[in-house]
C-alpha cells in the first residue's frame, strides 16, 4: 500500500525538524564529541625556562599543553621520548594555543646552558616549547601530584636522594585539568596524544586556569 504523497511530505518535513533540533542542542556544546576523563588539576607553580624567564601557570592561561620531564645527560628514555614528542611539536609549530613544557628531573645539574643549548639542539622555539628547571622539590611535586606521571609513593627520605625518571607524557586543558597520561616510547600512545590535543584545541572555552588554586580531586 503506497503512502499518501502528503504524509511522505509530513514526514520528512518532521525529520528536518528533528534533525535541526538536535543539531541546536548539540552544536553549541561538547556533549557528541568524544570525552576525555579529568584525571587531576594543575596547583600553581613557578619555574624558569632556558632563557631565564619565569613561567607560572598564569602563563599557560587558555593553552593546551603538553609537561614531560626529563634531564640533558639522559642516553636512555629521554632522547627517545623527547625526539617523538617533537614530532608533535612540529605538527603545531607556529601555533599559539599549545605549548609544551619540558622540566629537567636533575635541576642541581642541568643549568640554565644547558638546557638552553639543548632546546636549540632540538630547535624548540622557546615562546612554545619551554625547558623548565627549579626548586627540586616542587619539580617533582608537580610531577606526582599534578601531571600524574610518578607515583606520589616514591616520595620517601630525602628530595636530595630522590632520582624521577619518566617516560609518561601529560596533557592539560585550557583550564588546568590533566586529561591524559601517555607512553612517550609507544608511538601507538603518541598517535593517541595527537587526536586528543586536536580534541582539545577544538573546545572554544576559556580558561579560568590563572585564577584558581586547584584541588586535586577528579570530578
Amino acid at each position: 500500500m503506497r503512502l499518501p504523497k502528503k504524509a511522505i511530505i509530513y514526514g520528512v518535513v518532521f525529520l528536518m525538524l528533528l534533525a535541526g533540533f538536535y543539531y541546536f542542542v548539540f552544536s553549541g556544546n561538547d556533549q557528541w564529541k568524544k570525552q576525555l576523563p579529568v584525571i587531576s588539576y594543575v596547583k600553581p607553580f613557578q619555574f624558569m625556562n632556558q632563557d631565564g624567564d619565569s613561567i607560572s601557570q598564569r602563563n599557560l592561561e587558555g593553552r593546551v599543553y603538553v609537561a614531560n620531564y626529563f634531564f640533558t645527560t639522559c642516553k636512555g628514555i629521554c632522547p627517545n621520548m623527547n625526539g617523538k614528542l617533537k614530532t608533535i611539536y612540529e605538527e603545531y609549530k607556529g601555533d599559539s594555543s599549545i605549548a609544551f613544557l619540558t622540566h629537567t628531573c636533575q635541576p642541581e645539574v642541568d643549568s640554565l646552558p644547558q638546557l638552553k643549548a639543548y632546546a636549540v639542539s632540538m630547535g624548540a622555539d622557546g615562546r612554545q616549547w619551554q625547558f623548565l628547571t627549579g626548586n627540586k622539590l616542587e619539580l617533582y611535586n608537580t610531577a606526582r601530584n599534578s601531571y600524574r606521571i610518578d607515583d606520589p609513593q616514591n616520595n620517601v627520605g630525602s628530595i636530595n636522594d630522590q632520582f624521577l625518571h619518566s617516560q609518561f607524557l601529560a596533557l592539560v586543558d585550557k583550564e588546568g585539568r590533566v586529561r591524559g597520561v601517555y607512553d612517550g616510547l609507544r608511538q601507538k600512545e603518541i598517535n593517541t596524544l595527537k587526536k586528543d590535543i586536536d580534541l582539545l584545541l577544538s573546545d572554544g572555552r576559556r580558561s579560568h586556569f590563572a585564577n584558581n588554586l586547584f584541588g586535586n580531586a577528579p570530578q
